[in-house]
This record gives C-alpha cells, structure tokens and sequence, in this order.
C-alpha cells in the first residue's frame, strides 16, 4: 500500500485490464468484416500512409504516361520526316534516289527512333549506288554501333561487308561474310552472305571451300538459290578439268617360251 492509502499498482492494472478487453473486442468485430470492410478499417487507422503512398502511385504514373506519350511523339516526328524524303523520291518518279545527307539529316535529327535507325541504313546504301563505298561503310558501321540489339543488324553487317568487298578489300570482307552467318545463322541475310563469301573463294582458288557454300545456298528455293546452282555446276566443270586424269594399270604381256 504507496503513502496515503492509494493503491496505484492496482489502478494501472485494471486500466490495462480494459485496454486488453477493448482490443479484444476490436479484434474479434474485424474477424467479421468482408475484405472491402478490412480494407476501409485498415484506411482509417492509416489514412495519412495510404494518402502518401497514393500520391507516389499516382505520381509515378504521371511520369511513365508522359514518357511513353514523348517517346510516341519522337517515333511520329522521326517516321513523318523520313517518309518526307521518301515521298520526294516517289514524286520523282523513281528517276532519282535522295540524296545520302537526306537521310542522314533523319538519322542525326531522330537517332534512337525506328525511323532514325532505317534513315542511317538508307543513307548507306544511297552513297553505295552513288559509288561512295568507304562512306557507305561508315553508315554501315555507325548503324551496327549506335542500333547493336536493332532486328536490323545483319542488314548493316552484311552492307558493311559489301562495302568492304566492293573496294577491293577482299580478306577483310571475307572474314566479315563469314561474321554474318556465323553470328547470326537464322537471319534473312545468310544465304547472300554465304553466296558472297563462295564467290571470293573461288576468286582465290579456294574450290572445294567455294563448292560447300554453294551447295548450302542452292538448296534454297529462291533466286539466289538458282544462281549459286548455277555456279556449282560451272565450279563442278572446273574441278573436273582440274582433276588428274585417272592412271590406267599397265597391263604385261605374257611371256612366250
């Protein structure tokens, strides 16, 4: 018993006894509720938490939206300015093709876009039909860094390689033919790759190598399938009259008594 009479140990306890009770009762009137009555419960008692962390929600959503209607915007500008020189090439009846810078201008002024990435491709091949190889090679190659994981790659490669061969350049567009198909065996490219890399093979002499790519390109069912059938006849030809002819056994004469 504390000074006074007062028992203060025994009305903190009962106190405590009534909380325990109170919160009982809680409990088992929330046991009862439906999910959506949980959820409205569980509100109230963090209304000020789930304000904030609606507003982060909500922000957060602001900011994905707005992105992804930006990156929308970029594609539709970049797609609008190429079909622009397009449609200039169209209007000149084909006569013509744009020119490489007005592509590059699309590329330069949309890179990261689709329509940037086939503006860089087209620049390539218009200074190639221009003549301009080592230019085209450097779009090539700007295109295969700057659009590594592009479903275009193996365009760029193989243009690369084209480039390479059309310059004279013969080992080093060999070794980037064999890249195309090694690296990407299923691409579209492999067949015109393989068909390219024979045809230098059989420039050096290299026959039998020549003839392995040529049959895998002619068991294609297309135009380039027919012409390197056509050239593994001729190369068929070639190896026979390289072939020694075949040595007859000499045959003795019997021997008379």
């Amino acid at each position: 018993m504390a000074a006074g009479g007062k028992s203060p140990d025994f009305k903190l306890a009962f106190h405590a006894s009534d909380r325990e009770i109170a919160r009982s009762i809680m409990e088992q009137k929330v046991a009862h509720l439906n999910f959506g009555e949980k959820l409205w419960v569980w509100f109230e008692a963090n209304k000020k938490q789930a304000l904030w962390g609606t507003l982060i929600v909500v922000g957060l959503g602001l900011i994905v939206s707005f992105y992804l209607w930006q990156e929308s915007e970029k594609e539709t500008n970049a797609g609008e300015a190429l079909s622009r020189v397009l449609a200039n090439t169209a209007f000149s009846g084909g006569a013509q093709v744009a020119s490489p810078e007005a592509y590059l201008k699309v590329a330069s002024q949309h890179g990261g876009t689709s329509a940037g990435a086939q503006a860089l491709l087209l620049a390539g091949e218009a200074f190639f039909a221009a003549g301009r190889y080592s230019e085209a090679q450097a779009q090539f190659q700007r295109f295969s860094r700057d659009y590594a994981g592009n479903p275009l790659i193996t365009q760029a490669l193989l243009g690369a390689a084209t480039c390479l061969d059309a310059q004279g350049k013969t080992e080093e567009a060999a070794r980037a033919y064999k890249e195309v198909f090694e690296r990407y065996p299923n691409a579209n490219v492999v067949p015109q790759a393989r068909f390219s890399l024979a045809r230098i093979y059989e420039s050096q002499g290299k026959l039998e190598q020549a003839r392995s790519l040529y049959e895998e390109v002619a068991r294609a069912e297309n135009s380039i399938g027919n012409e390197a059938g056509m050239r593994l006849e001729e190369l068929k030809t070639k190896l026979s009259a390289a072939a020694p002819p075949a040595a007859f056994p000499i045959l003795s004469t019997p021997k008379t008594n």
